[in-house]
């Protein structure tokens, strides 16, 4: 909102837990929501509209229409989650339809979905610049995220591990180690030596086909899903060699 704030005229955010990103299994029905809160903190930031569609605004009775990519959704969280960049790229679409925006931003934490919609946006020739907007933190490092709420506070410095793990990536980087398969070794060990962990995946990539890569000779994504108890955490940090 600050970034909008400082890019735009007139500012407008989108409030919607979207259904259709959500598969069968998952916690659609518990995802944190706090509409006030979101209200008043959009209210400070100077937030001139917000657009809070319900599910049937958006998806009527007869719904069938679903934008899908062929690539970027065969890596990382689209593996273990095979819905959920079709209803990404479904829903930014329509809301970029409704709201018709000149400047569109979408933070660097899910740096995947950011890399769908920029590609969906040049395919399709939507006349909008996407902007991204860097990773929030809390003060430990702990990437900013509505699922931290579901952390007990035992659980939470096995969450910390992600961060401290990406952090570690990039201390080896710079002491010359530029295999990416010793650098995702050292990561699994500083997260699986932590309670309640379960690694989904930890991918070094390429920046825009998310590819994985075996040496880190020019600047990478290194990408991580770990669940720590029931929560399922993501994090991602720019390797630069």
């Amino acid at each position: 909102m600050r970034k909008g704030r400082e890019l735009c005229d007139d500012l407008v955010i989108s409030i919607f837990v979207n259904p259709a990103q959500f598969g069968p299994q998952e916690d659609f029905e518990s995802y944190p929501r706090d509409f006030e809160r979101d209200i008043e903190l959009a209210g400070k930031e100077g937030v001139d509209a917000v657009f809070t569609p319900d599910s049937l605004e958006l998806y009527p009775e007869g719904f069938q229409t679903y934008l899908e990519l062929e690539k970027l959704p065969n890596h990382l969280c689209g593996l273990s989650r095979p819905v959920f960049f079709k209803g990404v790229a479904t829903v930014v679409a329509k809301l970029f339809n409704i709201v018709k925006p000149h400047v569109a931003i979408f933070g660097e934490k899910d740096y995947q979905q950011l890399t769908v919609i920029r590609r969906m946006v040049r395919d399709l020739n939507f006349d909008i610049k996407i902007v991204a907007g860097p990773t929030v933190r809390e003060p430990n490092g702990l990437a900013m995220s509505s699922r931290n709420n579901y952390l007990t506070p035992k659980q939470r410095p096995s969450a910390l591990t992600l961060y401290k793990s990406l952090v570690k990536a990039k201390t080896l980087l710079k002491s010359g180690v530029k295999d990416a398969n010793e650098i995702i070794q050292a990561a699994t060990k500083m997260i699986t030596s932590h309670p309640e962990t379960r690694i989904d995946y930890i991918s070094i990539c390429d920046l825009e086909c998310l590819e994985d890569i075996k040496t880190i000779d020019k600047p990478a994504l290194m990408a991580l899903a770990v669940n720590v108890g029931r929560t399922r955490l993501i994090d991602n940090i720019i390797l630069n060699p």
